[in-house]
C-alpha cells in the first residue's frame, strides 16, 4: 500500500518488546472490551481464512514480499466453505435427494457423540473422515473449536437458505438452487462483514463514507491484492482480542459449571491441532493429564452462541450463564500466546520479526504517508510495555503492528482501532468487496433481505438466529 523505507531492528530488541506485551491479568474485567463480543475474535479468523491461503515460504517472502502468492481468492466469497462447489468438491455435500448418485445443493453436517453431561446427539460437528479430519473447504477452520463452530454455522446458514428458497412462492429451478442460495448467502455475509464486523472494530459509518469518498490508500487496477501492511500488521489486531478462558456453554463455564474452557481445550477439541482422531481415538494414548482422545466432537462441547454474541431480544437464559467479551485492542496478549504449543514460541515476537522480514515500514512513516497525526514518543512510551519500547528506541521508530495496537490503546482506550489501523482495515475490506464484480456492491442499492432485528440490515446475531441453533444442548433454538 505504501512505498516507504523498511523498518529494521535487532532481534534482541524485538524479543524485549515482545516479552513486555504479556497481559499480566488475562481474566480481569479491566482488560475486557464491552463493545466487542468474543465471537468476533473467531469470526475474524474465519474471515481471514476466507481471503488468504498463503503457501509461499518465508524465504520467498523475504526475497520479494510483493510477489507473495495468495492461493485463496482475495474475495469475501466463502470459497473456504464452498470449495469448488458440488461438482468439484462433492465430498462436502449431501447426496441430491432427487438423484442420489449426484451431490445436492446442501452441505453435509457431522454428528456429535453423547456424554454423561449432555446425552443427546446433534448435527453440530464438522463432517469428518475415519481419522477425524474435517471434510471442509479450508482445513485451517478445524484448528480450534471456536472457528470450527463458526464454520459449521455458515454451513447451516447455507442449508437454511436452500430450504427457504425451495419452499418459497417462486422456487429456483433445481439446477439453479445451489447458485441462487450461494449468492444470497455470500451477499448477506459480505454486508455483515463490512457493517457489523469492520465497523465494530473501526467506527460506525466508515464504510458508507469510504464508499462515497473513494479509497485513498488501497488501490488496484483490476484485481484486489493482499497488502502486507494489512496481513502482517493491521489485521493481526485479533491476537490482542483472544481470551485465556471462555464460558463455552452451561457445562464448561465459570462459575458453577464443570470447568472453564481454557484456550488449550478449545484447541484440544479439534481435528487439525487437537485430539479428535476418528476411528483411531481409542487406540492412541492420551498425553498425561489431558482429556481423552475422541472420535468426534462430544455433545457437551457444542458452543452456546448466546455467550459469544449479543442477541436482541436475548434468548432465554441458560444455566451458569456468563457472557464472553473480547479482550481490548491493545499491546497486551494473553500468556498462552507467548508460549505456543509444540515449541511455537512467542506469537508477539513472531509477529514483530515477520514485519521486519517482510520489510514493513514503521508506524510513524505510515501515519505520515496517510496524513494522520503521528503518535508522540511520550504516547508510545506509556505503560510497562511502552517503557520497554522506548528503551529500544521504538518510541520514535515503531514496528507497524505494535504501533497499530498502541494507537488503539492511546486513542480509543482499546475499544476499537485508532485512525491508522482503522483506515487500513476498512479500505482493504471495502476494496476486496468492491473489486469483486459478483459481490453485493455490483448491484446498486442492494440491501439485505433475510430476516433481521432491523430490516434492511444483517448482523452476525441475525445470521445465528436465522440458523436457529443458538444453544442446542439447552433446547434454545430460534428461526
Amino acid at each position: 500500500m505504501f512505498d516507504l523505507p523498511a523498518f529494521t531492528a535487532p532481534e534482541a530488541a524485538l524479543q524485549a518488546l515482545a516479552a513486555a506485551m504479556k497481559d499480566a491479568n488475562p481474566d480481569d474485567q479491566v482488560g475486557d472490551n464491552a463493545n466487542v463480543p468474543s465471537g468476533f475474535t473467531y469470526l475474524g479468523q474465519f474471515v481471514d481464512h476466507d481471503i488468504t491461503l498463503d503457501l509461499t515460504s518465508l524465504a520467498e517472502k523475504q526475497e520479494d514480499p510483493h510477489a507473495t502468492t495468495n492461493f485463496r481468492t482475495p474475495r469475501l466469497d466463502l470459497d473456504s466453505i464452498y470449495g469448488l462447489g458440488p461438482d468439484g468438491s462433492p465430498q462436502l455435500y449431501a447426496r441430491d435427494p432427487n438423484n442420489i448418485t449426484q451431490p445436492g445443493p446442501k452441505f453435509l453436517l457431522g454428528k456429535t457423540a453423547p456424554t454423561p453431561r449432555a446425552a443427546g446427539v446433534f448435527p453440530n460437528d464438522l463432517t469428518r473422515n475415519s481419522e477425524g479430519r474435517a471434510l471442509i473447504g479450508d482445513h485451517r477452520n478445524d484448528e480450534n473449536l471456536l472457528v470450527a463452530q463458526t464454520h459449521l454455522a455458515f454451513l447451516k446458514f447455507h442449508n437454511k437458505v436452500v430450504d427457504m428458497l425451495a419452499a418459497g412462492p417462486n422456487p429456483p429451478a433445481a439446477n439453479k438452487l445451489f447458485s441462487e442460495a450461494r449468492k444470497l448467502v455470500a451477499w448477506h455475509y459480505q454486508w455483515m462483514v463490512l457493517h457489523d464486523f469492520v465497523e465494530r472494530l473501526t467506527e460506525k459509518g466508515i464504510v458508507a463514507r469510504i464508499l462515497h469518498e473513494g479509497r485513498k490508500f488501497y488501490r488496484f487496477q483490476k484485481v484486489p491484492y493482499m497488502p502486507v501492511e494489512f496481513s502482517a500488521a493491521a489485521y493481526r489486531l485479533g491476537h490482542s482480542m483472544v481470551r485465556e478462558t471462555y464460558s463455552h456453554n452451561r457445562v464448561f463455564t465459570q462459575p458453577g459449571g464443570f470447568a472453564a474452557a481454557s484456550l488449550s481445550l478449545e484447541f484440544f477439541f479439534s481435528g487439525l491441532s487437537g485430539r479428535i482422531l476418528g476411528e483411531i481415538a481409542g487406540t492412541t494414548p492420551n498425553a498425561p493429564n489431558s482429556p481423552p482422545n475422541v472420535s468426534t466432537l462430544p455433545t457437551d462441547w457444542i458452543i452456546d452462541w448466546s455467550r459469544f454474541y449479543a442477541f436482541d431480544p436475548a434468548p432465554p437464559p441458560t444455566p451458569n450463564f456468563l457472557f464472553n467479551h473480547s479482550r481490548k485492542i491493545d499491546p497486551f496478549l494473553i500468556p498462552k500466546l507467548h508460549d505456543l504449543p509444540g515449541g511455537g514460541g512467542s506469537l508477539p515476537f513472531r509477529n514483530l520479526q515477520r514485519g521486519v522480514n517482510l520489510g514493513l515500514p514503521s508506524g510513524q512513516d505510515v501515519a505520515r504517508a496517510m496524513g494522520i497525526p503521528v503518535l508522540k514518543p511520550t504516547e508510545i512510551a506509556t505503560g510497562t510495555d511502552g517503557a520497554v519500547a522506548a528503551a529500544q528506541g521504538f518510541d520514535r521508530k515503531t514496528p507497524l503492528w505494535y504501533y497499530i495496537l498502541k494507537e488503539a490503546q492511546v486513542k480509543t482506550g482499546g475499544l476499537r482501532l485508532g485512525p491508522v489501523g482503522a483506515r487500513i482495515v476498512a479500505e482493504v475490506f471495502i476494496g476486496i468487496v468492491a473489486g469483486d464484480n459478483q459481490s453485493y456492491l455490483s448491484q446498486q442499492n442492494w440491501k439485505p433481505t433475510l430476516p433481521a432485528k432491523t430490516p434492511g440490515t444483517f448482523l452476525m446475531s441475525d445470521l445465528l438466529r436465522f440458523v436457529g441453533d443458538i444453544s442446542p444442548i439447552d433446547g434454545v433454538t430460534t428461526g
